[in-house]
């Protein structure tokens, strides 16, 4: 089965080893799109994150309906935590067929729990905290309180710095998470906009 980044052992985190990994993973004989796999995973993450079980159920359906127009199946396989894409064609009645399987790299594998995962959120947030100290340093606390929140989003959602935002990830963010779970006061809601921009400004040693 194809492993995605946070899998390889003894794959370096870097920012270059990423972009290697993206180029591999459009060289044009995947079958799932990697942006669907990483939109999978998040769902996965917030499924099990979920405080009631109707909330996890919406993520788990939203996954199903998104790898199906793919034709694939979700599973996570809780002996080693993680979740596999399955090609449609090799599950019949909620079971995999196994003689069904002729190319195992056809299925895809994430770890929802490996030590390469743990290391890489670790170095990401690492790097958010610290455009968040320089926000504080140089706008204050109401600024570094907003975007102390969106790193909480994209390191947790994304595994991504809040200076590497996209502009639906600044979107959902703003739409779904702040409002859900920011509690973020009156001073802090006038001015999260301008506080997202901000992590885009800071020292580019930072």
């Amino acid at each position: 089965m194809r492993e995605t980044r946070h899998e390889a052992s003894g794959r370096a985190n870097s920012a270059g080893s990423d972009d290697a990994d993206r180029a591999d993973d459009a060289s044009g004989d995947q079958e799932l799109p990697e942006e669907v796999v990483s939109e999978a995973e998040r769902l996965t993450r917030l499924a099990a994150d979920a405080a009631v079980e109707a909330e996890a159920e919406v993520y788990r359906g939203r996954r199903a309906e998104i790898v199906e127009d793919h034709d694939f199946v979700p599973r996570v396989r809780e002996a080693d935590d993680t979740l596999v894409l399955y090609p449609g064609e090799w599950v019949e009645n909620d079971v995999v067929q196994l003689d069904r399987i002729e190319d195992t790299d056809r299925a895809v594998e994430v770890s929802l729990s490996g030590p390469d995962h743990g290391a890489e959120w670790a170095a990401v947030e690492a790097d958010n905290e610290a455009i968040v100290e320089a926000v504080a340093e140089t706008h204050g606390p109401v600024h570094a309180a907003n975007l102390r929140a969106f790193a909480d989003f994209m390191g947790n959602h994304y595994l991504k710095r809040v200076d590497d935002a996209t502009d639906a990830e600044r979107e959902e963010f703003l739409t779904e998470y702040y409002p859900r779970n920011a509690w973020p006061s009156t001073e802090q809601e006038a001015v999260v906009e301008e506080s997202l921009t901000l992590a885009t400004e800071t020292p580019d040693d930072v």
